[in-house]
């Protein structure tokens, strides 16, 4: 009687599940639920993209300052001098800017969300209005969230309204700066920071071809361009034969679905 050899047995579990990595499982997960909330977002009226967005800076910022002040309750800030009774306005404010470093944990978080919140909203909101992320508003968020900044930590004293339009100013410029530095070296000339993929991001993540998003963007194809597609446009940014008929497909069931709506 011949005997029957034992079935293998997988060698690790992932190869159980198919020999996919759980981590890159897990990691395309999230990459889909960002995808998702993105899509999501885009489709929310200004107001309520605003508010999430600066209750996520706001959120953000305040772990950074706790971070910080924490630092600096343990002993990492330097010592602040008592000041002396008849100090001039100059002394006064540079007096609150170090008070102002050397903060605890709680005073720094609010300090920080603040900052953090205004920027991202300000941003948030001078992208829906310009369609596109640029250096004039990122320039605008600068300055409220430096004069926000100024006024909640008190650094303007004697002068509050003054110095906060000058600390808005400082943000304003130092923001300008970095962000020309960064389109400079990130990004090639002409191609704007946000071009509104994120459907685009959402589609390719649900039918697992995420790694082509980039060839969406190489080629300028954004959100805007979907029902236009054609087999000619997608090969002509380099995607192949298989995934043009996936995603030509999804296109036009998408389609038909929102003409039955």
């Amino acid at each position: 009687m011949a005997s029957s050899s034992p079935s293998p047995s997988p060698s690790s579990p992932a190869q159980a599940r198919g020999g996919r990595n759980p981590l890159e499982e897990w990691s395309g997960r999230v990459r889909a639920l960002e995808a998702g909330f993105r899509a999501w977002m885009a489709k929310q009226p200004i107001h309520v993209e605003a508010v999430v967005t600066t209750a996520a800076g706001a959120v953000q910022g305040g772990a950074l300052g706790g971070l910080m002040g924490s630092i600096t309750a343990d002993g990492g800030a330097p010592w602040v001098p008592p000041l002396p009774p008849n100090a001039n306005p100059q002394a006064m404010a540079s007096f609150k800017q170090a008070q102002v470093l050397a903060a605890g944990p709680l005073v720094q978080a609010r300090n920080f969300a603040v900052m953090s919140g205004t920027n991202a909203g300000i941003s948030c909101v001078m992208r829906r209005i310009r369609g596109v992320d640029d250096i004039q508003g990122s320039m605008a968020a600068a300055f409220g969230s430096g004069v926000l900044f100024s006024l909640v930590s008190g650094m303007g004293t004697p002068n509050p309204v003054a110095n906060a339009i000058s600390s808005g100013v400082g943000f304003a410029v130092f923001q300008g700066g970095f962000f020309m530095i960064g389109q400079r070296f990130s990004k090639p000339q002409g191609v704007s920071e946000h071009n509104y993929y994120a459907r685009t991001s959402s589609m390719l993540q649900n039918l697992g071809l995420e790694k082509y998003e980039k060839n969406f963007r190489k080629g300028h194809l954004t959100d805007h361009t979907l029902p236009l597609l054609t087999d000619s446009a997608l090969k002509d940014v380099k995607i192949p034969p298989g995934p043009r008929l996936i995603i030509l497909d999804q296109i036009k069931r998408d389609s038909g679905l929102a003409k039955a709506q």
